[in-house]
This record gives structure tokens, C-alpha cells and sequence, in this order.
């Protein structure tokens, strides 16, 4: 993972310090960063990643879900804080609502006719038929819908790539909190491409990542600072069930414990040195 700390000690050496949504950051724009996927699966190894959190939220994603007590079911409470905000309890429809948020953009866009588009299932297709698309994209930024979104999403746009019998994926982030959020970030959508990959009987090849909004907080400089002072395990590997064939085989109603998802997905010879906490912003 030397290509993200370099980009977090990168913005700790040059970035710019500045007032953000919550709290003094430190930031850079337009940050690049590439994982090959033939390297090994990108968890962070310089402190624990939450896998099972991070496998939990993305298959709730595509379920198309925008109910938190369906993700809380799955032992995910990582949305609970934006749900739970001031500015969002009077808009939510249930308890639990966050609104028409990532998943329901990528299975339930609304059309003006209103009919709905299922970018995901769709991009799926057109990877099959017509692999060199230009237009493999799947958008979670709808302007018309912000304000019925606990949170507009971060990592907003992904676009699909085919070269070669392999797949690519380039992820645009509008914000990025590299030291809470971004770890977690590359690891579902590296999630993502293998299981994209897997769907379309392609390779995974390439994440490529770009972070408008790259930032520090000024509250995590100690824990990053405690992260970079850390040696890198090797990367592991990631172990898709062969059952998974179709988005349907993804469905999050066949766990009825948290821990059934590793029935499905895991990471094997995972190594990490110990959990970091660092407060999070809503």
C-alpha cells in the first residue's frame, strides 16, 4: 500500500491547511492513485481494516437499499451517525431512511418519465455485449436528489475499462478523507471490480482512484502520523465464492448472521498491524 502512504505524507508535507465541514483539514486536489489488482487485494495493512464492514456496506449498496436497519442487520453502523444528524431527521421517510443515497442511485435511478434505470445491472450488460463502450459508467451524483441524501456521496462516478480479456475501473472522489475513509474506500472498489470482473467472466486488472478533495484532518495528524511510522505486511488475496454468478447470488437477505458474508467473500492470509481510531466527522 506504499502508493497510498505516499499520497497521505505527500498532503502531510505539501498540503494546503484550510477550514473544512468539520474542523482544519490539510488537503491537495486532484490526487491519482493505482492498485494492480495482480499485486495482491489493496487492504491496508499499516492498521486493521474492517472487511467484513467493508463487504457489508457494498453488498448493501447493490441491493439497492437506502434503509440503514437493513446494513445495521448486517453488523454495519458506519451510516448510523449521518442518519441520525440534525439536519437529516426531519427529511427521513422511516426510521432508518438515508434517503435515496449510493445504492439507490446505482439500481434506482429515477428518469423524468419516471421510470427507473439500473445503472448497475445495465453497465453489467454492456460490459458483456459491448466490452469497448465509452459509456461503462455508473453515476451516484444526482443534483436533482442531493437534498434527499443523509450525505451526497463521496466517491460519486466509476467508469469500466476492457483491454485485453481484463477489467479496469477509474473511481472519481469528490472528498476524501484519506485517513478514515479513503482505506476503506479502495477496498470496495476493489471488491467491486473483482466481482464486476467475476459477472462479466473478465480479469481484474486495475483501480485507478482519483481524489478531488484529498485531505488530512488536523485531528487525525497524530494517528497518521502513528500509521506512516508503521512497516507494510504483503498484500493478501481475495476469495469470491464460485456461486457468485449473477447480482442476485450478491443478495444480502441470505445472511442471517453478520459473519455469513465470509461464507460468500473473504480475504485469505490477511495480515495488519492494530486498529487506529481517529473521530469521525458528519
Amino acid at each position: 500500500m506504499k502508493i497510498y502512504l505516499d499520497a497521505v505524507k505527500k498532503i502531510m508535507d505539501e498540503g494546503n491547511d484550510r477550514e473544512g465541514r468539520y474542523g482544519p483539514t490539510r488537503a491537495l486536489f486532484a490526487l491519482p492513485l493505482r492498485f494492480k489488482m495482480k499485486d495482491g487485494f489493496p487492504a491496508m495493512t499499516t492498521k486493521k481494516l474492517a472487511f467484513r464492514t467493508v463487504a457489508a456496506e457494498l453488498l448493501w449498496f447493490i441491493s439497492g437499499s437506502g434503509d440503514n436497519r437493513e446494513l445495521n442487520r448486517l453488523g454495519c453502523h458506519i451510516w448510523d451517525a449521518n442518519g441520525n444528524a440534525d439536519y437529516w431527521k426531519p427529511k427521513a421517510k422511516y426510521e432508518g431512511d438515508l434517503g435515496r443515497i449510493y445504492g439507490v442511485q446505482w439500481r434506482h435511478w429515477k428518469r423524468p418519465d419516471g421510470k427507473e434505470v439500473d445503472q448497475l445491472k445495465d453497465v453489467i450488460e454492456r460490459i458483456k455485449s459491448n466490452p469497448y463502450d465509452r459509456r461503462l459508467v455508473v453515476s451516484a451524483w444526482n443534483p436533482g436528489e442531493l437534498d434527499q441524501m443523509a450525505l451526497p456521496p463521496c466517491h460519486m462516478i466509476f467508469q469500466f475499462f476492457v483491454s485485453d480479456g481484463k477489467l479496469s475501473m477509474h473511481m472519481f472522489q469528490r472528498s476524501a478523507d484519506m485517513f478514515l475513509g479513503v482505506p476503506f474506500n479502495i477496498a470496495s472498489y476493489a471488491l467491486l471490480l473483482h466481482i464486476v470482473a467475476r459477472l462479466t467472466n473478465l480479469e481484474a486488472d486495475e483501480l485507478v482512484m482519483t481524489l478531488g478533495d484529498a485531505h488530512v484532518v488536523h485531528n487525525h495528524f497524530d494517528a497518521v502520523k502513528e500509521q506512516l511510522a508503521r512497516e507494510s505486511f504483503p498484500l493478501c488475496q481475495l476469495w469470491l465464492s464460485p456461486d457468485i454468478k449473477s447480482l442476485e447470488d450478491l443478495n444480502t437477505e441470505q445472511f442471517k448472521e453478520p459473519d455469513d458474508i465470509f461464507k460468500i467473500i473473504k480475504l485469505e492470509n490477511y495480515q495488519s498491524h492494530p486498529t487506529i481510531k481517529a473521530p469521525m466527522g458528519v
